[in-house]
């Protein structure tokens, strides 16, 4: 059961930054390589403000999170939107280059030590019983509930809002949606802001759980090979996608070499293209394009 349940963290916390993969492609088909990164700053975020004016967690978690939805519109607004009309290719390098300036500047204000940004807001973790002696912390608790709660909102956005339409309209169709009156830019800049929001989560209850620092980027890469084993363009197929590659994960830990675990993902995402490229859930038309 132990096992079990770290499976279940673990894909959470995957599910957690996978979302910004399938949101941002979904919308605008680029390929956001800087998902890990945001996830950094997220983290950071919390650790300035519970260390720099004593903010207390009801006010710095938010604080944290609302900085991280910010920097994704900031990103589009920026960075994203005058790429259009440029090659995809060329946008996905901005996104590459933007994840090493943003590792750059952490290390410049806070070196590259390991930050624990629990202890400053002078909080416990402590462990949660499950049924079959299996324990877990209560921030790997939180962190299940966090990813079913966003999964479940965004699906309810996407199919039943006007907004979530609207946005989907856009993605799959932005010349029409834009005849329609729909202003794509905006919805464009929602979705990397829900992205940016998902990642600052995940950076925030990872942070708080074990540690912060700038390394924290592979493990954006490690949730990138899960959304492309689900699918890069399905949420569902996403949860399915990190429900294996944490199985392989966990097991390769407990039963081969915990050093190897890094590598497990892409060896999963490996064994995925060469049988079916597009992922399990993902659009086959999509595979050129990734």
């Amino acid at each position: 059961m132990q096992a079990v349940a770290g499976v279940v963290v673990l894909a959470s916390l995957y599910v957690l930054l996978g979302v910004g993969y399938v949101l941002v492609y979904r919308a605008s088909r680029v390929l956001n390589l800087a998902q890990g990164d945001l996830m950094m700053v997220g983290g950071y975020a919390l650790f300035a403000a519970v260390t720099t004016v004593s903010a207390s967690p009801l006010i710095a978690v938010p604080l944290a999170l609302a900085v991280g939805a910010a920097a994704g519109v900031v990103v589009y607004a920026l960075l994203m939107r005058p790429m259009a009309g440029h090659p995809v290719f060329a946008a996905v390098l901005v996104t590459v280059s933007l994840g090493i300036l943003l590792r750059v500047a952490v290390v410049l204000v806070y070196t590259d030590q390991a930050r624990y940004p629990l202890p400053a807001m002078d909080l416990g973790n402590p462990p949660v019983r499950l049924p079959g002696g299996a324990a877990v912390s209560t921030l790997d608790a939180l962190t299940v509930i966090s990813a079913a709660a966003l999964l479940a909102g965004l699906l309810a956005f996407l199919r039943l809002s006007r907004l979530g339409i609207r946005m989907r309209a856009a993605a799959e169709r932005p010349l029409l949606a834009a005849q329609r009156g729909i202003d794509f830019h905006a919805l464009f800049a929602l979705s990397w802001a829900l992205a940016s929001f998902a990642g600052a989560l995940a950076g925030v209850l990872y942070a708080s759980n074990v540690r912060l620092d700038p390394s924290l980027g592979i493990l954006g890469l490690k949730a990138f090979a899960v959304a492309l084993v689900g699918g890069l363009d399905s949420l569902g197929g996403l949860v399915a996608g990190a429900l294996i590659v944490a199985t392989v994960e966990v097991l390769t830990i407990r039963h081969v070499n915990p050093l190897l675990s890094d590598v497990s993902p892409f060896l999963c995402l490996l064994a995925m293209l060469l049988v079916r490229p597009w992922g399990l859930w993902g659009t086959r038309e999509e595979l050129e394009r990734v």
